[in-house]
């Protein structure tokens, strides 16, 4: 699997946090799809904060693998 580091900032996206994220921030991590790639960051560091880029491939088949 190719994943690669990001420390650059990238516009537009929308990103989801966990539904067991509580309110108070704790340790989850937050996900962006772009075209395509999608983003992984820490939920407590975000902005220019650096992030995850997985090919949408790729995080299929890790979701997947994940949900069993």
């Amino acid at each position: 699997m190719s994943v690669e580091q990001m420390a650059e900032h990238v516009d537009g996206l929308h990103w989801f946090r966990s539904s067991y994220s509580g309110s108070d921030g704790g340790n989850c991590v937050e996900v962006a799809a772009a075209l395509d790639a999608v983003y992984v960051r820490d939920s407590k560091i975000t902005g220019d904060g650096p992030m995850l880029r997985v090919g949408r491939g790729q995080w299929a088949v890790f979701v997947a693998r994940a949900a069993g």
